[in-house]
């Protein structure tokens, strides 16, 4: 699992970018947010894995907010 912060969300759209700890960044679409919601904020600090996506590129999948108390 990597670690970052989400950098974008269109809402309309229904995808984002993850600003990776190790300095990348990651699409996802938001039937990726592992609790069943639609929508993120940016900001938001997330733990995340990383699937080969359609497009030829790499998507983050499993999104999970790291939220205060959490233990992430």
């Amino acid at each position: 699992m990597s670690t970052g912060r989400v950098t974008a969300f269109d809402e309309a759209a229904g995808y984002g970018t993850i600003a990776a700890d190790d300095g990348t960044e990651v699409f996802f679409h938001c039937v990726a947010i592992a609790d069943g919601t639609r929508s993120i904020q940016p900001g938001t600090p997330v733990t995340f894995g990383v699937v080969p996506g359609h497009l030829g590129r790499w998507e983050a999948s499993a999104i999970r907010p790291n939220l205060p108390g959490s233990g992430q």
